[in-house]
Parts: structure tokens; sequence; C-alpha cells
């Protein structure tokens, strides 16, 4: 185990263990970190959920992230926030092989910390839900169990005319106007991947969402379905961007729900849903990884 003094959280139905900083790779010299989030209660080995932070693939902050104690090392989860490098420092795919190498360490580090090798699934929110869902469907290394992704970009090409400019998200991070190299945005789309046999995917997206259009989740959602995978997406009636940052964005007014999922083998699913919550995500989770 490290050598530094972990961080004991407290108040929480299973007392948890945060273990900062630990550097799991370094590209080019550059140390990048992951913060681990451990249930100390907890059976182990313990099944992993890799969290991926938004900004952009431009701001990075691994602590950008939902209360990972309460979700949901709490609950009997390892939590693992990573950090990848931003365009700022390096263009794709270098955030992606960062993903990859952490989700790596994960398994290769696992027993030192007591992780389950064979258990990992990843979440993440917009940027970090697109490199979560590029890394499981990319990258057959990963062998994840199960992708969260909430509201990705998943093909910069159908994102509308702001991410044309060359300095739009997309185009940074990619280190060119993205109509002008279409052959790497294609490289960089979740949706280029889709096969069958991928894990059971969730998608969220909220329906007033002005920065990545709900029809990116839809888009994800209807090439996973048509080769015959496991994946459910969930619009939220009136949520905009970024309500995952905040820990209470389902204490607020409930809001329509609706949510379409298809099973491998069965006819599609299509109904107003119970309103989402964390739990929603955990139960998810508990069901794949």
């Amino acid at each position: 185990m490290p050598t530094f003094s972990p961080v004991i959280l407290r108040g929480f139905p299973c007392r948890v263990t945060r273990f900062d900083d630990i550097v799991y790779a370094s590209p080019d010299g550059q140390p990048l970190l992951v913060d681990l989030y451990l249930p100390d209660e907890a059976a182990r080995p313990l099944p992993v959920i890799v969290f991926l932070h938004a900004g952009g693939w431009l701001n990075h902050d691994r602590r950008f992230a939902p209360d990972l104690g309460r979700f949901f090392a709490e609950r009997g989860f390892a939590m693992a926030s990573l950090d990848y490098r931003s365009s700022r420092q390096a263009v794709f795919p270098a955030a992606l092989q960062d993903v990859i190498a952490g989700i790596q360490w994960l398994r290769s580090a696992g027993a030192e910390y007591g992780l389950d090798p064979e258990r990992i699934g990843v979440w993440g929110a917009s940027a970090g839900g697109h490199l979560a869902a590029l890394a499981a469907l990319s990258a057959p290394e990963t062998r994840v169990r199960a992708v969260a992704a909430v509201y990705p970009p998943v093909d910069f090409l159908q994102m509308g005319e702001e991410s044309a400019s060359p300095r739009s998200y997309e185009s940074r991070f990619l280190g060119a106007p993205i109509r002008t190299v279409p052959e790497l945005v294609k490289q960089a789309n979740p949706v280029t991947y889709v096969q069958p046999g991928a894990p059971p995917f969730l998608l969220v997206h909220g329906s007033a969402d002005t920065s990545v259009p709900v029809s990116q989740s839809e888009l994800l959602y209807e090439a996973l379905r048509a080769a015959g995978n496991h994946v459910t997406l969930s619009v939220i009636e009136g949520l905009e961007h970024g309500f995952l940052n905040d820990n209470s964005f389902d204490q607020g007014p409930q809001r329509r729900h609706r949510l379409r999922a298809s099973r491998p083998g069965e006819p599609e699913q299509v109904f107003d849903a119970p309103p989402l919550t964390f739990g929603t995500f955990e139960t998810f989770f508990k069901r794949h990884v």
C-alpha cells in the first residue's frame, strides 16, 4: 500500500478510505494521477468504477466529479477518478491512451488495493462520457464490464456548426478543425467502433442540452441496438448540460424520464420511467459489474 497517509471519510453507511495522488502513468515524463475511494468493510476483491470527468477535453480536474465517497464507495464499490491529458497538453489520441493506461493500471495493481481486475466499469460525463464510450468500444484490452455515459459526444460531424469552428472543443481535441480531418474524426467517434458484443451501456441525456444535443446519445443508442447489444437510453425532460456535477440533481422537482431499452433477442421497450436518480447508476453497475 502507499506510504502516504490515506484520508478517512466517515459518516457513510460504509466507511470510506481515500488514497489521493497515486501516479498511474507518466507519458513524456508527465505524471498522471488517480484517486481511489475504497469501502473499508466491503468484501475483497472490490468491483471498480472508473470515473472520467467533464471539461471539454480542454480543462482537466479528476475531482470535478460527483461525491465518489457517496456515489458509490460507501455502497461497496471501489471508485477511481483518473487524470487524463487535456488538449492543452496533447491532442487525440493522448487522452484515450491515458484512459486505457489507467484501466490497465487498475487491473495490474489491483491486488495491492483489493480490487477485482475482472470487474471494472466506466462512468463518464460529457468529454468523460465520450472517453468512457470510446475506450470501451475501440480498445478491447480494457475488458470493461459496463459503461454509463452521460451527455456524451459520439459523432463530432453531427454536433452542429459550432463544433466545426477551429476554436471548438472538438477541434482543439483533435488538433485541427474537424471538417478538415474526417478520417481523424472517424477515429475519435465512439459510434465508429460499435459492433456486436459491446458491454452493456447506460446513456443518460437531458432533453434541453444545448452543448451536446440529445441526438448524440440517440445516435449511439441506435447503433448499439442495431448491432444487437444491451443498451438503455434515458432522456430526462428539461435538463440541460452538466447536471451530473450537482450532487443533488435528483432531489429537485421530479421530471419526466423517457426510457428506451434494448436487449439482445428482445423487442425494444419504450416507456415513461420513475425519475432517474444516482441510485439508477448504482443499480446499473451492481447488475453488470
